[in-house]
């Protein structure tokens, strides 16, 4: 679908004959992270979409919302396959002090390059690598932090991605598992994860609003009663009721 690369490309400012290729990656990784939010709204809406291209396209492309990962990464892995990248999403298990008990309601992205895999991710709040994290286990450092993909043998997925968050991190922690094997075949699948991430009482998405991006030096993260900025390493936290929330709320 060419509208989906055009809205794409409007959406996180490159330009329109800009050949997309491997080593520009990292470039797109970073302008969607600083441009389209991690935002829950859709999860707390009463009604929601089933999940489509059209319906990832009207909501992050056109209506220019955020949305949480299997929105974003729907959204970049259409816009990845437009452009003749091998593609496929998968789903995994988020690992947060203990194994999610949810089940497999992390979306992620695959791309093969050159007969090697890499994890893609611009789904993950502002835990993104900002690069293609080989599945070999090399170490892969962006402007973010560090982050490395292993195998494993492991019944929530053959591989984990762990992760170093720069001035956050003093020691590699996990970040989800996911299974290479276990790929998403089509997209309208992940109206599954949808309904788990809306409707399951453990859910973290379902309770209160979260809004989450990368900016240019750090981040911002704002909930209903914090505004926390992250930049250059230094945090700032502030307290805030209704209508600040609504104020800032808008700035996303």
């Amino acid at each position: 679908m060419a509208q989906i690369n055009d809205l794409f490309r409007k959406r996180i400012g490159i330009p329109e004959h800009e050949k997309v290729t491997f080593e520009r990656l990292a470039n797109i990784l970073d302008k969607t992270a600083k441009t389209i939010p991690f935002e829950n709204s859709s999860v707390l809406a009463e009604h929601s979409s089933a999940i489509s291209e059209e319906s990832i396209t009207d909501k992050v492309l056109i209506r220019n919302e955020g949305g949480v990962c299997y929105e974003l990464n729907a959204a970049l892995y259409l816009f990845l396959a437009e452009n003749d990248f091998d593609v496929y999403l998968v789903r995994g298990v988020i690992y947060n002090q203990g194994w999610s008990t949810i089940g497999r309601t992390h979306v992620a992205i695959l791309l093969i390059h050159e007969g090697e895999t890499y994890l893609v991710d611009t789904g993950f709040g502002a835990n993104l690598p900002l690069k293609p994290v080989p599945l070999t286990g090399e170490i892969v450092f962006s402007k973010n932090g560090e982050f490395r993909v292993k195998k494993v043998d492991s019944e929530h997925g053959d591989h984990i991605l762990e992760l170093k968050l720069n001035h956050k991190d003093t020691e590699w922690r996990i970040g989800y598992a996911f299974d290479t094997e276990k790929t998403v075949e089509q997209i309208m699948e992940l109206d599954e994860v949808q309904t788990i991430i809306r409707e399951h009482p453990q859910s973290p998405f379902n309770k209160s609003p979260l809004m989450t991006r990368l900016t240019e030096n750090g981040s911002i993260t704002l909930t209903e009663t914090s505004f926390t900025k992250w930049e250059d390493g230094k945090m700032t936290k502030e307290g805030i009721d209704e209508t600040r929330f609504k104020e800032l709320k808008d700035l996303y």
